[in-house]
């Protein structure tokens, strides 16, 4: 495919657009790539331009910001495609994490794919694989949702279509509204496995671990803080586990093993399901199990 765009009688190739992915919080999380493109970048389009100016700061990039979200995308997204195709080479960042995920990020790609402009994305954080990997459910197959939508209706229609949704699903929310959130979702898909994560590699990160009921319950009794990543279960089985999870809150490692197996579950699934329920490696239940010279 050739990247040529032609302006009166001179030729002109277009500039790149690079999606550089800032920290979640952890400002070590900078790659030297991100840090190197965002120096070399014409300028760079910025969710927040008072929130990057501190990263960049930090980093002593100098390249200018333009604003670029939700409520101007219309007006500067064709401007920041004119400067592409004049050659200069354009970075998109979002206010923390992978640009294009839950902000107007991927409009701006999409323009740029139209006009046959390169598009090169570079690795990095990003908040829903981050709590997805610690949580403990199933990453076998899964689904982002990200923010549910604002109004009622459409919140609900949403949650609606999900509530048979076999695989483990990624939302994310802001603190103030996280109980309500989670109360809809248990509402509509009922009790299940669940997992919020908040403050995601910063000081204070957490990860409240148990069924939809139980994560619920934890903030009644603790005021949210941060921003949340939630991780959710599928709805196969989803009663049956939920019903165990919630049977081993309160149980150590050798009492949960032995409630299990006092089901009929046998050792190897028992110690694979409290690693699982308990967010720890199985190498270590086994081992405590092991330990306690239980049959």
């Amino acid at each position: 495919m050739s990247f040529i765009s032609r302006t009166g009688d001179s030729v002109t190739q277009p500039g790149t657009l690079f999606l550089c992915p800032t920290p979640l919080g952890n400002l070590e999380d900078m790659t030297f790539r991100t840090v190197r493109i965002l120096k070399e970048a014409a300028a760079i389009a910025a969710e927040d331009t008072r929130h990057t100016i501190k990263l960049l700061n930090h980093f002593d990039i100098h390249a200018p910001l333009i604003s670029y979200h939700e409520h101007n995308k219309a007006e500067r997204g064709p401007g920041i495609i004119n400067r592409l195709l004049r050659g200069d080479n354009i970075a998109l960042v979002s206010d923390a994490g992978m640009p294009g995920i839950s902000d107007p990020g991927m409009d701006l790609v999409r323009l740029a794919i139209e006009e046959n402009i390169p598009v090169v994305p570079l690795p990095g954080a990003n908040a829903a694989l981050t709590g997805l990997i610690a949580s403990g459910l199933d990453t076998t197959m899964f689904t982002f949702v990200g923010f549910l939508p604002k109004t009622n209706k459409h919140r609900r229609e949403l949650l609606a279509k999900l509530a048979k949704h076999p695989y483990t699903m990624v939302f994310y929310e802001a603190p103030h509204r996280v109980r309500n959130t989670l109360d809809e979702i248990t509402n509509v898909f009922g009790d299940r496995p669940a997992v919020a994560a908040r403050e995601l590699t910063k000081k204070f990160e957490e990860f409240i671990r148990g069924s939809l009921t139980t994560v619920i319950q934890h903030f009644v009794e603790n005021q949210p803080r941060g921003e949340f990543t939630l991780i959710v279960a599928g709805s196969h089985g989803d009663i049956e586990t939920v019903q165990e999870a919630d049977s081993l809150v309160g149980l150590d490692i050798v009492q949960a093993v032995a409630e299990l197996i006092s089901r009929g579950v046998n050792k190897k699934d028992a110690i694979r399901e409290v690693a699982s329920q308990k967010g720890l490696p199985k190498r270590q239940v086994y081992q405590t199990i092991l330990e306690s010279n239980l049959n």
